[in-house]
């Protein structure tokens, strides 16, 4: 089992890129410690609401540049399209980090780079996501997003944690000049790919309504329609986890940076678990997400109960197992069953859904954690998956005669067999 849990890493190509892209995740998770530690205890006076607009600049341009970033995505080469979107990246850490060494940085400062970082990332992240297909191929590459996701969330266990013993100890200034540095991993990765053995797929013809091709595509499937509401839920009021956590270890547990970090690192070892249960599976599915969302719900809901920090901690576990599984499946379902003519597009469509509801979400979960306390914030976003269960439940009710039943002692549910043309095969 495991060795299908990690087949695509006999792929050379995939094996460079994975080993940059998790040094350069744990200088990313280290940075979104420091940052968010920065404006709620040394530019503010533990503002929530700051936090929440750092967060809505940080990622309000992967809806704002949507058409464009998607478009790049299917028409330029992607490997360059990432040399030059993590150089830049690394140039803006590095900014930020030389500020903050020298005692002048400002929160109107902070606002800037994050806004700056949030363009380069709309055009960065479908490139990325896309990218993979073209490294491991269509056999693999439900397995590769899920270890994806494994990297990424292997980083946020290992980050924060030491993100928090730098801020104690050196400051977040230097954090974020280790970050920079991070970033030469993944360009180092991309030069060494072999690009003759990349799986490049036939490039999007240009053509005046190509930048609407993804919505058109995306309408006329109501299992991605489904999926994508889903999603918008979670991700504008369950996926705002620096919001949580900070201001639960700060305002209620009167914590520090240290315990900050290792709530954070908690959550990173249900992401991991679920990320690498999602490997296993060869093909995502929607009652999976509906299963994985309502499990997302009620973790929130017990977070918010929590009466210390260890039990805070154990909730983090659940939430990470059952958001991972979500936003994993999510993404695997919606690459491996979108024509490969119109991915990179319809990808940037779900990851401006993931990431573009934070601008939205993002001030009121943190107006809602400042005024009413942030065991209604956390209780706001388990919500959100009770809401995305039932969406997920009624499109499986219309579509695939789903109904739900009590007999002998226990409730069951049944579902009609077969799939609608688009929830296993690309529509042409």
């Amino acid at each position: 089992m495991m060795k299908g849990t990690f087949r695509s890493l006999k792929n050379r190509n995939y094996r460079l890129w994975a080993a940059g892209a998790v040094v350069s995740n744990i200088g990313t998770w280290m940075q979104r410690i420091a940052q968010d530690w920065l404006v709620l205890t040394e530019l503010t006076r533990h503002s929530a609401t700051a936090v929440g607009i750092v967060m809505s600049l940080q990622f309000g341009p992967m809806v704002l540049l949507l058409p464009l970033s998607g478009f790049a995505a299917d028409h330029l080469d992607r490997r360059k399209l990432l040399v030059a979107t993590q150089a830049a990246m690394g140039l803006l850490a590095l900014g930020l980090g030389l500020l903050t060494l020298g005692g002048t940085v400002q929160l109107w400062q902070v606002y800037a780079f994050a806004l700056l970082l949030g363009c380069v990332t709309a055009f960065d992240s479908p490139a990325r996501q896309t990218f993979v297909a073209e490294m491991v191929g269509e056999a693999d590459l439900s397995n590769a997003v899920a270890l994806n996701s494994t990297s990424f969330n292997a980083a946020r266990m290992v980050g924060p944690a030491v993100a928090g013993l730098l801020i104690a100890g050196v400051g977040t200034g230097w954090v974020f000049v280790i970050n920079a540095l991070s970033f030469a991993a993944v360009l180092v990765a991309l030069w060494r790919l072999r690009v003759t053995d990349l799986h490049r797929s036939e490039k999007a013809l240009r053509n005046r309504g190509s930048l609407a091709d993804g919505f058109r595509y995306v309408r006329q499937r109501p299992d991605l329609m489904a999926v994508l509401f889903m999603l918008l839920l979670i991700g504008t009021f369950g996926l705002n986890f620096a919001i949580y956590i900070s201001t639960m270890a700060v305002m209620v547990y009167h914590a520090g940076a240290g315990t900050y970090g290792l709530l954070t690192s908690t959550m990173a070892v249900g992401s991991i678990a679920g990320a690498l249960l999602a490997a296993q599976r060869d093909k995502p599915s929607i009652p999976l997400l509906m299963v994985g969302a309502g499990v997302f719900g009620l973790g929130c809901t017990l977070a918010a109960l929590m009466p210390n920090e260890l039990l805070f901690a154990a909730t983090l576990v659940i939430i990470g197992i059952s958001a991972q599984t979500f936003t994993t499946s999510t993404l695997s379902l919606a690459q491996m069953t979108t024509a490969p003519a119109v991915r990179g597009r319809v990808i940037a469509i779900v990851l401006a859904i993931a990431m573009g509801g934070t601008p939205i979400g993002a001030p009121i979960v943190g107006r809602v954690a400042d005024s009413l306390g942030p065991r209604w914030a956390l209780a706001l976003a388990g919500a959100s998956g009770f809401g995305a269960a039932l969406v997920g439940a009624r499109y499986l009710a219309r579509h695939r005669g789903l109904r739900f039943g009590f007999a002998g002692g226990r409730w069951h549910w049944h579902m009609d067999d077969g799939e609608l043309p688009g929830d296993s095969a690309p529509l042409r």
